[in-house]
């Protein structure tokens, strides 16, 4: 099996996994109809997709949506889960994704100069709540809880390291 019939095998399992999001039903009758893969029929769906955000919202938008529509839809499943792990997760992703949007405003006029901007943008949101590399938590422990527990109250109970 090559490499590109293990990657449309593991798409193929997603669509079946959620139905309704991969329009699973639709691409299952263009398959039948035209006789080629469904799961060409989703990629090109998703290709078409991001290529519209992409012409209406540029890359601010479609680099915007990766750091918000997936960290949003774990979030919703965090709280309603039983372990708090998540949700130290994703309330420490929100903390630092709101900082990063602040320095970004801030700093809007160095970020028009840095070639590929939004693509590296899309690669560290992908780093920072992807669940092996859990980037979030490293950015927090190491660069923001230091510099902002200096300025909260002394009685706040610390969480050690």
């Amino acid at each position: 099996m090559t490499s590109l019939d293990s990657a449309l095998t593991k798409i193929e399992a997603i669509m079946v996994r959620y139905p309704s999001l991969c329009f699973t039903e639709k691409c299952q009758q263009l398959e039948t109809q035209f006789g080629q893969s469904k799961v060409y029929f989703f990629l090109a769906f998703v290709v078409i997709a991001f290529s519209t955000l992409f012409a209406l919202g540029g890359s601010k938008l479609v680099s915007d949506l990766f750091g918000f529509v997936y960290p949003a839809y774990m979030s919703f499943k965090a709280v309603d889960s039983a372990d708090p792990n998540d949700d130290t997760q994703w309330l420490t992703y929100w903390v630092v994704f709101a900082c990063f949007s602040i320095l970004e405003s801030g700093f809007a006029f160095i970020v028009g100069a840095i070639p590929f901007y939004f693509f590296l943008k899309c690669a560290l949101f992908i780093w920072l709540y992807h669940p092996s590399t859990q980037g979030a938590s490293t950015l927090y422990c190491k660069l923001i809880r230091p510099n902002l527990l200096q300025f909260m109250d002394s009685n706040v109970e610390k969480k050690s390291d």
